[in-house]
Protein backbone atom coordinates (compact mmCIF):
# COMPACT_ATOMS: atom_id res chain seq x y z
CA UNK A 1 0.00 0.00 0.00
CA UNK A 2 1.29 3.47 -0.88
CA UNK A 3 2.29 5.81 1.91
CA UNK A 4 0.87 9.29 1.62
CA UNK A 5 2.18 12.50 3.12
CA UNK A 6 0.07 13.19 6.21
CA UNK A 7 0.26 15.72 8.99
CA UNK A 8 -1.15 18.82 10.63
CA UNK A 9 -1.38 22.02 8.60
CA UNK A 10 -0.54 25.25 10.45
CA UNK A 11 -2.21 28.23 8.70
CA UNK A 12 -0.45 31.58 8.36
CA UNK A 13 -3.88 33.24 8.37
CA UNK A 14 -5.77 31.35 11.12
CA UNK A 15 -8.63 33.89 11.13
CA UNK A 16 -9.62 32.64 7.65
CA UNK A 17 -9.97 29.06 8.84
CA UNK A 18 -13.57 28.36 9.88
CA UNK A 19 -13.07 24.76 11.00
CA UNK A 20 -12.69 23.23 14.41
CA UNK A 21 -9.55 21.67 15.83
CA UNK A 22 -6.37 20.65 14.02
CA UNK A 23 -6.28 20.86 10.24
CA UNK A 24 -5.28 17.34 9.20
CA UNK A 25 -4.07 16.68 5.66
CA UNK A 26 -4.08 13.12 4.37
CA UNK A 27 -2.05 13.73 1.20
CA UNK A 28 0.38 16.25 -0.23
CA UNK A 29 -2.43 17.28 -2.61
CA UNK A 30 -4.60 18.28 0.36
CA UNK A 31 -1.65 20.08 2.00
CA UNK A 32 -1.09 22.14 -1.15
CA UNK A 33 -4.82 22.91 -1.44
CA UNK A 34 -4.88 24.04 2.22
CA UNK A 35 -1.88 26.31 1.64
CA UNK A 36 -3.62 27.77 -1.43
CA UNK A 37 -6.80 28.42 0.61
CA UNK A 38 -4.78 29.99 3.42
CA UNK A 39 -2.86 32.39 1.17
CA UNK A 40 -5.41 33.14 -1.57
CA UNK A 41 -6.75 36.66 -0.95
CA UNK A 42 -9.96 35.91 -2.90
CA UNK A 43 -10.96 33.31 -0.30
CA UNK A 44 -12.89 34.73 2.66
CA UNK A 45 -13.15 31.55 4.75
CA UNK A 46 -12.40 27.87 4.41
CA UNK A 47 -12.61 24.67 6.41
CA UNK A 48 -11.57 21.05 6.08
CA UNK A 49 -13.71 17.99 6.77
CA UNK A 50 -16.32 20.01 8.66
CA UNK A 51 -19.12 19.43 6.17
CA UNK A 52 -20.83 16.11 6.89
CA UNK A 53 -23.04 14.61 4.20
CA UNK A 54 -25.21 11.52 4.72
CA UNK A 55 -25.21 9.03 1.83
CA UNK A 56 -26.63 5.58 1.16
CA UNK A 57 -24.13 2.98 -0.05
CA UNK A 58 -25.74 0.36 -2.28
CA UNK A 59 -23.07 -2.24 -1.52
CA UNK A 60 -23.89 -2.69 2.19
CA UNK A 61 -27.39 -1.11 2.02
CA UNK A 62 -26.60 1.26 4.91
CA UNK A 63 -26.42 4.98 5.51
CA UNK A 64 -22.95 6.46 6.06
CA UNK A 65 -21.44 9.90 6.78
CA UNK A 66 -19.16 11.54 4.25
CA UNK A 67 -16.75 14.26 5.41
CA UNK A 68 -15.96 16.40 2.36
CA UNK A 69 -12.34 17.62 2.10
CA UNK A 70 -12.88 21.37 1.71
CA UNK A 71 -15.48 24.10 1.98
CA UNK A 72 -14.25 27.33 0.38
CA UNK A 73 -16.14 30.63 0.60
CA UNK A 74 -15.52 33.39 -1.93
CA UNK A 75 -17.45 36.69 -2.16
CA UNK A 76 -19.65 35.38 -4.97
CA UNK A 77 -19.75 31.58 -4.46
CA UNK A 78 -19.08 28.69 -2.11
CA UNK A 79 -17.32 25.53 -3.27
CA UNK A 80 -17.57 22.09 -1.69
CA UNK A 81 -14.44 20.20 -2.78
CA UNK A 82 -13.32 16.57 -2.72
CA UNK A 83 -9.66 15.85 -3.60
CA UNK A 84 -9.06 12.44 -5.17
CA UNK A 85 -6.60 10.74 -7.51
CA UNK A 86 -7.80 10.88 -11.11
CA UNK A 87 -7.85 7.07 -11.30
CA UNK A 88 -10.58 6.98 -8.61
CA UNK A 89 -12.85 9.19 -10.71
CA UNK A 90 -12.93 6.71 -13.59
CA UNK A 91 -14.66 3.36 -13.84
CA UNK A 92 -12.06 0.58 -13.60
CA UNK A 93 -11.41 -1.43 -16.76
CA UNK A 94 -12.58 -5.03 -16.60
CA UNK A 95 -9.92 -7.33 -18.09
CA UNK A 96 -11.80 -10.63 -18.11
CA UNK A 97 -11.12 -11.71 -14.51
CA UNK A 98 -12.54 -10.38 -11.28
CA UNK A 99 -9.25 -10.00 -9.46
CA UNK A 100 -9.01 -8.67 -5.92
CA UNK A 101 -7.59 -5.43 -7.34
CA UNK A 102 -10.47 -5.01 -9.80
CA UNK A 103 -13.07 -5.65 -7.09
CA UNK A 104 -11.40 -3.11 -4.77
CA UNK A 105 -11.21 -0.48 -7.54
CA UNK A 106 -14.83 -1.12 -8.59
CA UNK A 107 -16.08 -0.90 -5.00
CA UNK A 108 -14.13 2.34 -4.44
CA UNK A 109 -15.52 3.78 -7.67
CA UNK A 110 -19.14 2.92 -6.70
CA UNK A 111 -18.69 4.35 -3.21
CA UNK A 112 -17.16 7.57 -4.54
CA UNK A 113 -19.94 8.01 -7.09
CA UNK A 114 -22.60 7.64 -4.39
CA UNK A 115 -20.77 10.03 -2.06
CA UNK A 116 -20.39 12.60 -4.81
CA UNK A 117 -24.01 12.32 -5.93
CA UNK A 118 -25.09 13.00 -2.33
CA UNK A 119 -22.57 15.89 -2.07
CA UNK A 120 -23.80 17.46 -5.32
CA UNK A 121 -27.43 17.36 -4.10
CA UNK A 122 -26.41 18.69 -0.67
CA UNK A 123 -24.42 21.55 -2.26
CA UNK A 124 -27.21 22.44 -4.69
CA UNK A 125 -29.73 22.74 -1.82
CA UNK A 126 -27.38 25.20 -0.09
CA UNK A 127 -26.65 27.18 -3.27
CA UNK A 128 -23.07 25.88 -3.37
CA UNK A 129 -21.05 24.19 -6.11
CA UNK A 130 -19.63 20.68 -5.65
CA UNK A 131 -16.38 19.79 -7.43
CA UNK A 132 -13.93 16.90 -7.44
CA UNK A 133 -10.33 18.04 -7.78
CA UNK A 134 -7.68 15.63 -9.05
CA UNK A 135 -3.94 16.03 -9.57
CA UNK A 136 -4.79 17.42 -13.02
CA UNK A 137 -7.10 20.05 -11.49
CA UNK A 138 -4.45 21.11 -8.97
CA UNK A 139 -1.89 21.35 -11.78
CA UNK A 140 -4.16 23.45 -14.04
CA UNK A 141 -5.03 25.78 -11.15
CA UNK A 142 -1.34 26.23 -10.30
CA UNK A 143 -1.92 24.85 -6.79
CA UNK A 144 0.49 21.96 -7.24
CA UNK A 145 2.58 21.12 -10.27
CA UNK A 146 2.43 17.54 -11.50
CA UNK A 147 5.70 15.72 -11.52
CA UNK A 148 7.08 15.84 -15.03
CA UNK A 149 10.17 13.76 -14.31
CA UNK A 150 10.99 11.36 -17.06
CA UNK A 151 11.55 7.82 -15.98
CA UNK A 152 14.89 6.31 -16.84
CA UNK A 153 14.57 3.73 -19.58
CA UNK A 154 15.00 0.15 -18.52
CA UNK A 155 18.49 -1.04 -19.18
CA UNK A 156 19.14 -4.48 -20.49
CA UNK A 157 20.89 -6.78 -18.08
CA UNK A 158 24.59 -7.01 -18.77
CA UNK A 159 25.83 -10.33 -19.95
CA UNK A 160 27.92 -12.06 -17.37
CA UNK A 161 31.53 -12.04 -18.41
CA UNK A 162 33.14 -15.44 -18.36
CA UNK A 163 34.14 -16.31 -14.87
CA UNK A 164 37.84 -16.66 -14.26
CA UNK A 165 38.81 -19.74 -12.36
Amino acid sequence: MAKYKQGVFKPKNPAKYAGKGDIIYRSSWERHAFKWCDTNTAIKRWSSEDTVIPYFWDVDKKWHRYFCDLLIEFDDKTLLIEIKPDKETKKPVFKGRKTKRYITEATTFIKNQQKWEAAAKFAKKKGWIFQVWTEDTLDKMGIMKKSRKRLKPLSRPKKNPKKKA
